[in-house]
């Protein structure tokens, strides 16, 4: 079985533009995520999917540079992004990742990997519900899966967020991967210049090491709680349902609202 491994960024984030690019003890928090991501046993090959407007070009550019694929797609669907990215590499199933994640960890992805291969579903995750921090987030499907999605999908958040409709349609079959103790109210996801610098500070205490786990991070933060407090009230997933414009009109409302404080 071929699994791809598909890294979901573009530089132009609403909320923190670039965040992909920006470097954390001099090297860009893309490289540190695919890094980490390479250090995966069950995962073929990873590619990035990025879009084709120009302004990503500076990291596609970066990441072939570090000898990964980089697939160009439609900007704002991502799932047709997805679906022709998948297509290309012939993918048997994609495990879908996202470049706010830089904490990703390579050992669980492998997990859900194994258990995805011997449940025989069509879509596995530790998400439905979160057990694991935020930022730890992976989805494995079929490509059978995506393709039946790309085609039948209309949603504008369905086709920008790639999987809601193969997570809430009763057409295919779902198995969760939950962590012993609920940890979802952990927060170490890249969304905003605050949760970079939670990230920031983490990759500082573990330097020059990349490799470490997702549990040394979980002894980092009951060990020295105040790393990690900034970021904490941050609602998780809050864009997930949210189409592009809608999170403009967010990030517009916002603006006016510290303007006018």
């Amino acid at each position: 079985m071929k699994i791809v491994a598909l890294l979901q960024a573009r530089m132009g984030s609403i909320r923190l533009p670039n965040k992909v690019m920006r470097p954390i003890n001099n090297t860009p928090m893309i490289e540190l995520m695919l890094t980490r991501l390479s250090q995966t046993k069950r995962v073929s090959q990873i590619v990035l999917a990025t879009s084709v407007d120009a302004k990503n070009q500076p990291l596609a550019e970066h990441v072939r540079s570090l000898g990964y694929e980089v697939f160009l797609g439609s900007e704002d669907d991502v799932l047709d992004r997805f679906y022709n990215a998948a297509l290309y590499y012939k993918a048997d199933a994609v495990i879908r990742v996202t470049g706010d994640c830089p904490l990703i960890d390579p050992t669980l992805i492998d997990t859900i990997i194994a258990e995805y291969e011997t449940s025989g579903v069509d879509y596995a995750t530790n998400t439905l519900p979160p057990t694991y921090p935020d930022g730890l987030d992976v989805e494995i499907f079929s490509f059978d899966a995506l393709k039946i999605t790309a085609q039948t999908a209309i949603k504008p958040y369905e086709r920008e967020h790639v999987t809601p409709f193969i997570r809430t349609s009763s057409i295919f079959s779902h198995r969760n991967i939950a962590n012993t103790v609920d940890l979802s109210h952990l927060r170490w996801t890249v969304d905003e210049l605050v949760d970079f610098a939670v990230i920031e500070q983490v990759f500082q205490h573990f330097h020059p090491r990349i490799d470490f786990s997702w549990h040394e991070v979980l002894n980092l933060q009951q060990q020295s709680p105040h790393i990690f407090s900034a970021n904490q009230t941050i609602k998780r997933n809050e864009g997930s349902t949210m189409s592009e414009a809608e999170k403009r009109n967010k990030q517009t409302q916002a603006g006016a609202t510290i303007s006018h404080a």
